[in-house]
C-alpha cells in the first residue's frame, strides 16, 4: 500500500472528484456547481501547486515516514506502540495540528494574505476544496513535514491522513444539500459541507469559527463551533469583500493576492 499510495491516492481524488461533481449538480444548496471560469482558475491553481510541491520538496509526507519508520527515529517509533494505538492517534494529532494552522492563518495578517486566496472565491463547490495559493501549500508542507519527524508517525497513519485530508476537502465544500437531520447528525463526528459554508460566509464573525478540516469536535473543543448562519445558506453571500471583481477572480490574481495590501475590516462584535 505504501509503495503504491500516490497512484491510489490519485485514483481516489479523481474518483471523489467527479461523484462529487456529479453529486452537487444533481442535489444543489445553492446552484454554485454551475459551469464558469472560476473553477478554470482553481483548477489552475492546484496544477500549480502540485508542480510545486513536486519541484520543491524532494521527500513528501508519506516518504518521510517510511524513512523515520525505517531508522526507528521520532516519538512514535521509539516508544514502540502497537499499529492499533499508534496510527489513530498520530491520525488525530495530524488533524488538530491542521485546525490549529488553519485556525492561526486567520489569526495572523502574514498567513492570512496567503489563506484570502481559497476565501476569496465568490461560489463555493468542489472546486473550491483545491483553491489554495502555492505559498500557503508550500507553508503546509513544510509544517507538516516537521510534524511528521518529530512524531516519527507511522507511514500508514500518514498515508490515511493525507488521503482523508484531500478528499475531505473535496467533501467539505461540495455544494450538495444533504438531509438536515443527516447533516446534523454527521456534525457530531464529522465536517459538513452545511457547516463548512458558514466558514466562507462574507460575515467576519463566520469566516472565523468552524475552522475543522474533518472532526467537528475540534471547534466544539476550543470554542469556535457556529451551528447557523445568520443568513439562509442557499443564499448569504460568500467569500470576501474586498475581492468581487471579475478581474480579482483571474488565475494571474489569485497568484498575486497575498502581495496585495490587506484590506480586511475588523473582526465583527460578539453577539
Amino acid at each position: 500500500m505504501i509503495a503504491n499510495e500516490a497512484g491510489l491516492r490519485l485514483l481516489a481524488f479523481a474518483t471523489v472528484l467527479a461523484t462529487l461533481a456529479l453529486a452537487e449538480r444533481a442535489w444543489p444548496v445553492r446552484g454554485d456547481a454551475r459551469p464558469s471560469r472560476r473553477q478554470m482558475h482553481n483548477a489552475g491553481l492546484v496544477i500549480i501547486d502540485t508542480a510545486l510541491l513536486r519541484l520543491a520538496f524532494p521527500v513528501l509526507a508519506v516518504a518521510l515516514a517510511a524513512s523515520l519508520e525505517a531508522s526507528g527515529t521520532g516519538l512514535f517509533n521509539q516508544l514502540g506502540w502497537p499499529l492499533w494505538i499508534s496510527v489513530p492517534l498520530a491520525v488525530l494529532v495530524l488533524d488538530l495540528a491542521i485546525y490549529w494552522q488553519h485556525r492561526l492563518m486567520h489569526q495572523i495578517p502574514l498567513l492570512w494574505r496567503m489563506h484570502r486566496v481559497h476565501h476569496s472565491d465568490l461560489a463555493m463547490d468542489v472546486t473550491t476544496g483545491v483553491r489554495f495559493h502555492p505559498l500557503e501549500i508550500a507553508l503546509s508542507m513544510g509544517i507538516k513535514l516537521g510534524l511528521i519527524t518529530l512524531l516519527g508517525a507511522p507511514a500508514l497513519a500518514v498515508v490515511i491522513f493525507e488521503v482523508v485530508l484531500s478528499l475531505g476537502s473535496l467533501f467539505t465544500h461540495t455544494d450538495i444539500a444533504l438531509p438536515r437531520r443527516l447533516d446534523h447528525a454527521m456534525r457530531r463526528v464529522l465536517v459538513t459541507p452545511s457547516m463548512h459554508r458558514i466558514h466562507h460566509s462574507t460575515l467576519r464573525e463566520e469566516t472565523d469559527s468552524n475552522y475543522g478540516f474533518h472532526l467537528s469536535v475540534w471547534d466544539r473543543l476550543f470554542g469556535s463551533y457556529r451551528a447557523e448562519p445568520k443568513r439562509d445558506e442557499a443564499r448569504m453571500p460568500l467569500g470576501l469583500e474586498e475581492f468581487r471583481e471579475r478581474d480579482d477572480q483571474r488565475l494571474l490574481a489569485l497568484l498575486w493576492q497575498p502581495a496585495r495590501r490587506d484590506r480586511r475590516p475588523p473582526a465583527d462584535p460578539p453577539d
